[in-house]
């Protein structure tokens, strides 16, 4: 076998240092801002950088937030499902680079035959016989390799598509995670928010009791018509309606709450409070910077990676498939001695296939492949566009929000003082009880659409720090480890 040594030498280093049929890879440009325009001439009071750690929920200054969220990579079941698809990614791909190297496999026997009558003899009485070669024993122990030359890159090809893949799924992952991170802070919102709502019906109620003992004891005196009296309790029973109402919007909020931290509705509950006065606001930062901040654009820009290597695994079923094998054992009739060296068997040999008429098919496969990677960019760039969209929104929310927050809330003080003010002047027996009616309705809408406009402002605020990526950097993908042989 040593003349064969040379030879083998030569053909693996040809193999492991062969360049790779098809395009090498580079990330096409995507439409990228020079600055986002909603946040021209918008100064926040107090901005808080929430893109630069991975707690980002922490701004918000909330403890029952802070625990909830850090239950999400724990018991949430959706991210756990896109762990595991991420961890049968990364096992494709190192399952791919183990094709570079040889395969072998060890085969042991045991065998014992007789063949059939192979000669006939006629007896004394005449009859014809047959006669039976004696039973026959064979062992044998080999083993077998193969070797399938990458010399045009096919398996180079794939493996790169596989990592891409990986890192793909990974990124997925993310964008999964911050999914949920973000939806579970919004429902928390929303739910405090209803808090806010309850109480403030809580208290409506009480100004409404008040108002109606005022008008009751009128009517006793006889300064007032029973119809006062039945508009008073007819508005006490509407606002006692409303807070019951809600109680449906919390039990909800609350029910979504547990199952994105993986508990069943029945053991979980949050207990009512208030969430803090401030709203913080994320600085933007620069557009180009949201190509490596946000898990979606990097997912679609690995995509982009694994199909311009497909068209490389394409490409490369023009070229011959060279495969080396061999063949090294013994064998022998009887088992003692089996592995003595006159039982020694061997062969090796190569083997180059290659089609000769396929009918376009290569070509068409290559065609399929480029046309897959053409989709990939118009998807990478498709994304781009829509996360500059979702960080423009929220930018242009928060500004025009921020405004009608503060004409809304002197609004608020205004119809509260208008609220007084009837009062008084129904006690005195200068207005009517409609005009009561009226200033308290107009103040409970107007404390509402307050509530509703902070409602916003957080959501907002919230999904502007998810539309930036939540802290997130493609620097987090994790390196996927395929073990490659090196030049000989």
């Amino acid at each position: 076998m040593k003349p064969m040594r040379p030879t083998l030498l030569f053909l693996a280093a040809a193999t492991l240092s062969a360049c790779a049929v098809g395009p090498n890879y580079h990330r096409p440009s995507a439409p990228t801002p020079t600055h986002f325009k909603e946040a021209e001439g918008w100064k926040p009071a107090e901005p808080r950088e929430a893109a630069s750690g991975t707690n980002w929920w922490e701004v918000y200054d909330d403890a029952t937030l802070n625990g909830l969220e850090k239950q999400i990579d724990i018991s949430n079941q959706t991210l756990k499902a896109s762990e595991a698809a991420w961890r049968q990614a990364v096992a494709l791909a190192q399952a791919a680079g183990a094709q570079l190297y040889p395969t072998t496999d060890l085969t042991a026997s045991a065998l014992r035959s007789r063949g059939a009558v192979n000669s006939f003899v006629t007896g004394n009485a005449g009859a014809t016989q047959g006669t039976r070669a004696p039973p026959v024993n064979q062992f044998s122990l080999t083993g077998n390799a193969s070797w399938d030359l990458d010399i045009w890159g096919k398996i180079r090809r794939t493996i790169e598509s596989d990592v891409a893949s990986a890192k793909a799924s990974e990124a997925d992952l993310a964008a999964a995670r911050l999914s949920a991170q973000a939806t579970l802070a919004i429902d928390y919102v929303e739910l405090r928010v209803a808090d806010e709502q309850i109480q403030l019906l809580a208290d409506t109620i009480k100004g409404y009791e008040r108002a109606l003992e005022i008008t009751q004891n009128q009517y006793k005196v006889g300064v007032v018509a029973k119809a006062d009296v039945i508009t008073a309790e007819t508005q006490l029973e509407g606002a006692q309606s409303q807070q019951i109402g809600l109680g449906v919007t919390r039990a909800t909020l609350e029910h979504a709450i547990a199952v994105l931290i993986g508990k069943p509705p029945a053991d979980f509950s949050i207990a009512p409070a208030t969430l803090a006065a401030t709203i913080p606001v994320v600085p933007a930062g620069m557009p180009s910077a949201l190509l490596e901040r946000r898990p979606d654009i990097a997912e679609a820009e690995r995509k982009m990676a694994a199909a311009n290597a497909q068209i490389g695994v394409a490409i490369s079923a023009y070229f011959p498939d060279l495969t080396l094998s061999g063949t090294y054992g013994f064998a022998s009739n009887v088992s003692a001695g089996l592995l003595h060296t006159p039982n020694n068997v061997w062969s090796v040999g190569a083997t180059a296939s290659d089609a000769l008429l396929d009918f376009g098919a290569r070509r068409y496969q290559v065609a399929g492949a480029r046309a897959a990677y053409d989709g990939t960019v118009a998807n990478y760039r498709q994304t781009v566009l829509t996360a500059f969209q979702q960080v423009e929104d929220e930018l242009a929310s928060l500004r025009i929000l921020e405004q009608q927050f503060r004409v809304a809330d002197q609004t608020v003080k205004d119809a509260n003082l208008a609220v007084t003010l009837a009062l008084n002047q129904y006690r005195a027996g200068t207005v009517a009880y409609t005009a009561v009616v009226t200033a308290q309705a107009i103040a409970l809408n107007d404390a509402q659409t307050l509530l509703n406009i902070r409602q916003s402002r957080l959501v907002a605020s919230l999904t502007l720090i998810q539309a930036l990526g939540g802290g997130w950097s493609t620097s987090d993908l994790s390196a996927v480890h395929v073990a490659l042989p090196t030049p000989l």
